[in-house]
């Protein structure tokens, strides 16, 4: 499978750094469409009836099952082949990275604050949720400058989330996650015309742009805790020519001002904060927001409520095995009643599909649960 390079902040890759990251790519495809699946006939052929003669009755919750599963050799197997592809992934592409480190930064400095800007912060504190784990398994995580004005978290995750999404989130462009939640506000929000847009844990900027090209007229910034990933996402948005306003601060309390925004979004943020967090976020987005001003969140398109033990089980892997502790606990909260209880009115939420092609505005909003590659669930709100 090929590995597209798209944009002039993208670490390349040569011949044999191109092989190993098709290869890592093949293998986490070949885990996810053909080992993984092998798991459910595992469970309903062999793991459900010894639970029912262990236990004397029905499984209760997915925690009994993966005590059960995790017994079974072939969900040994694939749990361990999942982590070890992981590793492979970040090692791969971190050493391509380390290669071309010195010539990124120069880029990245080169076009600094000619369109948009940068605003960090040396006394910030980022929580510990995000300082106690390197999530995902990526070294050093979102936080860990290396060197002087280092970019090398944000080249990594760019190349990384490319193949950990398995290339179906919008390419190398990774924009599909901001190009799905900008058709829905199309399709279910179609009055919206805001003036300003905070885009709540930015990462690279990759979905904050599809919001830049969709809503000419406003003012778009992004927070995210880690300072090389938002001088890579500032030093990107530039080169493709596009204005952000970066800044390093916390979603849980911002530096804005009361009112100051008619659009605050996060796109899977959620699963990567923590339960204390959650609500403080949710808090902090009727804060910002005017009257009538919309909060909209994507995530992964996984909801517990509406899935049987066995799949609960498997999604739960990243919660246990992939460095993402808050997966499981945010994949179980009732959101749109954590929206009501913020002071939110007008709550929806639902899956939306990414756009099959990049800036086509499509009608796929349903209430019915879409697991699968290429959707996501979407819960939004107005203030």
């Amino acid at each position: 499978m090929a590995i597209e390079t798209g944009h002039p902040m993208m670490a390349q890759m040569n011949h044999d750094e191109a092989a190993r990251d098709g290869f890592v790519l093949g293998l986490k495809h070949h885990l996810s469409s053909v080992v993984g699946p092998g798991n459910r006939p595992l469970y309903e052929n062999r793991v459900r009836s010894k639970m029912r003669r262990s236990l004397g009755r029905e499984p209760r919750d997915r925690h009994e099952v993966r005590g059960f599963m995790e017994r079974e050799p072939y969900h040994q197997a694939w749990g361990s082949l999942m982590r070890t592809a992981q590793e492979m992934m970040w090692n791969s592409v971190g050493a391509s990275v380390d290669r071309q480190i010195g010539g990124l930064i120069v880029k990245s400095k080169a076009r600094r604050s000619r369109l948009g800007s940068l605003r960090l912060d040396r006394d910030f504190r980022a929580p510990r949720y995000l300082t106690a784990i390197d999530h995902h398994g990526m070294p050093g995580s979102y936080l860990t400058d290396r060197t002087e004005d280092d970019v090398w978290a944000g080249a990594v995750y760019d190349r990384g989330a490319y193949i950990y999404q398995l290339g179906r989130a919008g390419g190398a462009l990774m924009d599909g996650r901001g190009q799905a939640l900008v058709s829905y506000l199309y399709e279910r929000r179609p009055d919206l015309a805001p003036r300003r847009i905070l885009d709540m844990g930015c990462t690279i900027g990759n979905s904050t742009l599809a919001f830049v090209d969709e809503y000419h007229e406003a003012e778009v910034f992004g927070v995210e805790p880690g300072a090389p990933i938002l001088r890579y996402a500032h030093a990107r948005a530039e080169h493709l020519g596009k204005r952000v306003h970066f800044s390093q601060q916390n979603a849980e309390r911002t530096d804005f001002s009361d009112a100051s925004f008619d659009l605050v979004i996060s796109l899977v943020m959620l699963h990567e904060t923590s339960a204390k967090a959650l609500p403080n976020i949710f808090r902090e987005c009727h804060r910002l927001l005017r009257p009538g001003g919309v909060m909209a969140h994507l995530e992964v398109p996984v909801r517990y409520k509406d899935m049987d033990y066995c799949d609960q089980v498997m999604r739960d892997w990243q919660t246990y095995y992939n460095d993402e502790p808050f997966w499981g606990q945010v994949c179980s909260t009732d959101l749109a009643s954590l929206a009501k209880s913020s002071g939110f009115g007008d709550i929806e939420e639902g899956y939306q599909p990414t756009p099959a092609t990049r800036g086509l505005r499509e009608a796929g909003f349903t209430t019915t649960p879409h697991q699968s590659g290429g959707w996501w669930y979407v819960m939004s709100a107005v203030r």
